[in-house]
């Protein structure tokens, strides 16, 4: 045994527990041989980590039942990309005909590589880290990639919880600031004047860009810091702090109520929605599809980025929570419900969403056609238009939508060649409907970590970092960054993740070998559908999005809409060259750590643990770990039984490759070992 070897031991009886393996081999008392297991280990893997995982299973915080966990689960993937981004895409790409390729998606990509992140993280009981580390440490890096993107969102996300502080204190005003515009003072003139941006705009829209985020007119002007915001993100960080530093024993009982008042919320505000005069006309318009919609490979693309924001796949979150479950945990069931509620939540929030915006599609509308009626009166008033072409029923102090439709198609029937001097508006509600809204929010918190404690204290400084990172995004031109931030720090970076950890466990650990395990861990085989799923049908669509992502982002420049404080409107404005810069930065940091990891690993440069010896001897609740052997690779210590008259007839090399052997003493052989320095591969000893 090399000088530099380290024992460490774990004991849990009142027997004497020698310290050496020779001691512990010679001096074991007469046991039954057939269920004695001897694991010698170069790489881990199969059964022979059971004795292993049952002590790491002590050690690790547990959920205090099923109903805490799947309310985490449901906390973690349920969030504001289910209630404002969902329908947000299903507006922008014709409702139904977002809906089908959604559905679709989430059925052959979302739920099996959902289950994948389950199953993996209770298999192994690791973190979004060690798990990858543990199924192929040349691809290392993705747990590491899965943190960087989960700091990305984390920053900018937390700003977006300083919006929601935000609005809250103000919604304790009354009346409440954005249900009407305010008016300025005029010292020379008698009255009151509206405010010129708000009133060119609307309240809500004014409120939103001019009293919250007082925004700049581009990326480039900063214009300070807006210190409403500061202050409300100092306390999102603070609320942040305060949970992850009480752990998972805390957080658990928090979701009693954070997972399940918002369905409470919800369903008022659908309740309410539905009352809404037009809310009909919204939902209607959700549920109906177009099919030229549908066959746009932007909707798709979108539709299968909506369905990794929405199940929380690849930020680490999904496998750090099931690694706290026990192993015999039913995770293929736990899958298919966290799935459904988390559709159910977005079909729900969308119509709330919908009966909303069909009610301000309404006003918006009627708005639309008293100020086009006050255009028609002065061209009958200063003759441009003859009264003749006003059919006699139309009373202009009355005017429905369907009278000024009316009005409308004659006019420009008559008038053909001088209609476009006119500067009429047709005023339909479905392009009212049509018209997309603004939103810069994609998926939830990824803190899902349990800090022990003597990491508090440096959970507590990744808050303050983090808080004085995020005053980046509450400068009066921050929520420009939200949307770089948005659109590109996670997304393609993501994708990317994902794949890799799909070819990790399908191609490389084996999708046999993998559906063997979970056999052995649920009690009952999985469905064959995954199989297919995991190893042909989610690589190749996520490597389509990802070739489609990376064409649209080479073809189309980025950009964003900025808000024109002279126009009161929103321009489109392309990314100015430093802001692509570190646009492409975020992108390649997001996924450096995958390139890097392999290489260092590759060259043998950073150690993947396969040469270290972990001998483990089970007697009841004892075990022995044998670790931090001789680094060079060359010489190795095995550990080999060898029978009383004659070698063992299976040391031929694979017992020489440093992969697990796993053997069971039979009831009338009596052990005697011996160790043996590890041969080259390819020759006997």
């Amino acid at each position: 045994m090399p000088k530099n070897s380290k024992v460490t031991q774990r004991e849990h009886s009142n027997e004497h527990v020698t310290e050496s393996v020779a001691d512990l081999l010679a001096l074991e008392e007469p046991v039954d041989y057939k269920q004695s297991v001897l694991n010698v280990a170069g790489e881990t893997g199969g059964k022979q980590k059971v004795a292993e995982e049952e002590l790491d299973a002590e050690d690790r915080p547990a959920w205090n039942s099923k109903l805490q966990y799947i309310l985490a689960q449901i906390g973690f993937s349920v969030g504001l990309g289910n209630i404002w981004r969902f329908p947000y895409l299903c507006q922008k790409n014709g409702g139904g005909a977002y809906l089908v390729p959604y559905l679709v998606l989430l059925i052959i990509i979302g739920i099996p590589l959902f289950f994948l992140e389950l199953a993996v993280g209770q298999r192994i009981r690791r973190g979004s880290i060690g798990v990858w580390h543990y199924v192929c440490p040349r691809l290392g890096g993705i747990g590491f990639s899965s943190c960087i993107v989960c700091l990305f969102v984390g920053l900018y996300y937390n700003v977006i919880i300083g919006w929601s502080v935000f609005y809250f204190f103000k919604s304790f005003q009354y009346p409440l600031p954005w249900s009407e515009c305010p008016v300025i003072r005029n010292g020379t003139v008698a009255g009151k004047l509206v405010e010129p941006e708000c009133e060119k705009s609307s309240a809500t829209t004014y409120f939103w860009y001019r009293e919250a985020l007082d925004i700049s007119n581009s990326i480039s002007e900063s214009g300070g810091l807006n210190w409403k915001m500061t202050v409300c993100l100092l306390v999102a960080w603070s609320i942040v702090g305060m949970a992850v530093v009480k752990g998972i024993q805390s957080s658990g009982k928090v979701m009693y109520f954070s997972s399940l008042f918002p369905y409470v919320v919800l369903a008022c505000f659908l309740v309410r929605g539905l009352l809404l005069r037009g809310a009909v006309d919204g939902i209607l318009h959700m549920f109906t599809p177009k099919l030229d919609k549908m066959l746009d490979p932007q909707v798709w693309r979108e539709a299968a980025t909506q369905v990794f924001f929405a199940l929380g796949l690849g930020f680490g979150g999904v496998i750090a929570f099931s690694s706290y479950n026990k192993q015999d945990n039913n995770c293929h069931f736990d899958a298919a419900l966290v799935s459904f509620i988390n559709f159910f939540t977005s079909v729900l929030a969308t119509l709330v969403v919908f009966a909303v915006l069909g009610f301000k599609a309404n006003i918006m509308n009627e708005k639309c056609v008293v100020e086009n009626a006050e255009k028609i009166l002065g061209y009958l008033n200063s003759n441009v238009l003859s009264r003749d072409l006003i059919p006699p029923h139309v009373n202009f102090s009355h005017l429905t939508t369907k009278d000024y439709s009316e009005m409308y198609n004659v006019i420009m029937t008559v008038k053909e060649k001088q209609f476009s001097a006119l500067g009429l508006d047709p005023c339909l509600l479905e392009d009212e409907l049509d018209k997309k809204w603004e939103c810069t929010v994609t998926s939830h918190p990824p803190y899902t970590f349990a800090p022990t404690p003597a990491s508090r204290l440096s959970v507590v400084g990744c808050c303050v970092f983090a808080f004085f990172v995020g005053l980046l995004f509450v400068q009066r031109s921050g929520n420009y960054f939200v949307t770089m931030f948005d659109d590109y720090s996670a997304t393609l970076p993501l994708t990317v993740i994902v794949i890799l950890e799909n070819i990790a466990v399908a191609w490389i650990y084996g999708t046999k070998k993998f559906m063997q395990e979970l056999t052995e861990m649920l009690g009952f085989r999985p469905y064959r559908f995954y199989f297919y799923m995991w190893k042909f049908v989610s690589p190749l669509c996520m490597a389509v999005l990802t070739t489609a992502s990376i064409i649209q982002l080479g073809v189309s420049p980025p950009g964003y809409s900025a808000w024109i404080k002279e126009e009161a409107a929103e321009r489109y404005l392309y990314f100015p060259n430093w802001a692509m810069a570190l646009l492409i930065t975020l992108i390649a940091v997001a996924t450096l750590p995958i390139p890097v990891v392999f290489i260092l690993r590759h060259f043998h440069l950073l150690s993947d643990g396969s040469n270290t010896l972990s001998v483990s001897y089970k007697k009841g609740r004892m075990m022995k770990d044998i670790s931090n052997l001789e680094e060079n690779d060359e010489t190795r210590f095995i550990l080999s039984k060898v029978p009383s008259g004659g070698t063992l007839p299976h040391a031929h090399p694979p017992l020489l490759s440093g992969a697990w052997q796993h053997i069971t003493l039979g009831e009338q052989q009596s052990p005697q070992w011996t160790i043996r320095e590890r041969l080259p591969l390819g020759q006997h000893p």
